[in-house]
Parts: structure tokens; sequence; C-alpha cells
């Protein structure tokens, strides 16, 4: 690797580490650059998911402060992201390179639709709890993690947009306790496929140790960005990097 090759994939590291806390979508960065630096699709996801699990957690601890007193609940979620990551590495290692990716851009656009409308959809919820007529949502909060840990095993980009999404819409939290939420669920499926990729799939490590140390950097700043957004602003920023995320998809496919 050349000099400027490893500053190019260290730089789209930090630039991963922060929009991955922010919102989400960090992949979308670093993928087409180790793509076009060489390295094959497979090559190129996984050593993008080991390389960015720090930032993931760097994220998260950045968040520390909207996951106080949610570490019961936070656990809990993270047994569907750890189960679903596992699944989406073995799709990955076993399907066809383009099986999965063709639903990635619907994917991601039910999940811009979901963050715009969520306003409107969380104060029917509460209307509805407030009647008495809104049942336990516990079980599909815990089903749609999964789903979204499967996708993140399988590609990770724009699976913080699909978290805030739905737990937007279903959960009463703030917007940046939920966005503390999803740094977390994003680590767990980030390091439990990172893992698996480790051992049985081909790895760059070079690019890992380069995207490690940028993602991590990435992650205080996003951090601090992040956590000073009004919840309007963070929906906004949510939906433009998602609305971007499609367009690549769908021009990249």
């Amino acid at each position: 690797m050349e000099w400027w090759e490893a500053l190019v994939v260290f730089l789209a590291g930090v630039w991963a580490g922060t929009i991955n806390t922010v919102v989400g979508s960090g992949t979308l960065v670093t993928f087409p650059v180790l793509v076009a630096l060489g390295y094959s699709p497979v090559t190129a996801t996984t050593s993008n998911a080991i390389g960015l699990a720090p930032g993931t957690i760097s994220g998260a601890i950045g968040y520390r402060h909207e996951l106080t007193g949610q570490g019961r609940r936070v656990a809990r979620y993270a047994v569907p992201s750890a189960l679903g990551a596992v699944c989406g590495t073995v799709l990955l290692l076993s399907l066809p390179p383009n099986a999965f990716e063709t639903v990635v851009p619907v994917l991601v656009g039910l999940a811009v639709v979901l963050v715009i409308i969520q306003p409107r959809v969380s104060l029917w919820v509460a209307r509805r709890r407030e009647a008495g007529k809104g049942g336990s949502r516990g079980g599909l909060v815990l089903f749609l993690i999964f789903l979204v840990g499967i996708y993140g095993g399988y590609f990770t980009a724009a699976q913080g947009v699909m978290l805030m999404a739905f737990m937007g819409m279903l959960l009463t939290d703030p917007l940046q306790r939920l966005n503390g939420i999803k740094n977390v669920l994003a680590a767990v499926v980030n390091v439990v496929a990172g893992i698996v990729y480790a051992f049985i799939a081909p790895v760059s490590w070079p690019v890992v140790a380069l995207l490690a140390v940028g993602s991590t950097l990435g992650g205080q700043l996003g951090a601090k960005i992040g956590r000073r957004l009004p919840a309007p602003v963070l929906r906004g920023v949510i939906v433009v990097v998602g609305i971007a995320a499609i367009v690549q998809l769908v021009v990249n496919g």
C-alpha cells in the first residue's frame, strides 16, 4: 500500500466514524474507497466491518450521557442485534454477491420515509396509549432490531438510519437518547460481524488498522457534533444522508 493510499483510507475512516455516530451510513464512504483502491467487494466489506467497529464503540462512549439509566434495555436490545449480525455474516459468505444488494435501496428508502413521518406517527401512538388502545410493542422492537442486525452484518451501510426510523416511531424517548442506543447496537453488530470475518473471511489487516484509528477519532468527533443537534435538525440530517445513500447504492448497483 502506497503512503497516499494509506492516507486516503485513514481519512475515509475518520469521516465514516463521524457520520456513523451522528446518523449512520459511514460504510458508503469507506466501501467505495476500498473498492476503488483495488480491493475485492468481499474483502472491502469484511475489512470495513472490522475497521469501523472501534469507531462505533467510540461513538457509543461519546453518547454515554444519553445512555444513563438505559443499561438493562440496551443489553436486552443487544441480543437480537448480535444474533442478526451472525445471520448477516453467513449471508455475505454464502449468497451470490448481488443477491442482497438488490433490496438495499428499497430498505433504506423505507427507512427515510419512516424518519420523515415519525413525528406524526409517534403522536398517534402516544394518543392511542393515553386512550388505553396501545398494545405492547416490545416484541416488535426486538424483531426489527434483529432484522436490522441481519442487514448490518451483511452490508452495514445505513443500518443507523433504519434503527433511528423505527425506534423513533415505536419508542417515546427523545431522539438523542435513541441515537445513543443506535450507536451501541451498531457497535454490537460491527463487533460481532468483525469477529466472524476475522476468522473465516478474507481481510486486509493494514486497512483494518487504518480504519480503526481513523474511525475511533471520528466517533468522538461525531459525538460532539451529534449531541448538539436539535431533534428537527438531526432528523433532517438522517433524511439527507439516507437519500444520498439510496442514490449512491442505485448508481453503484
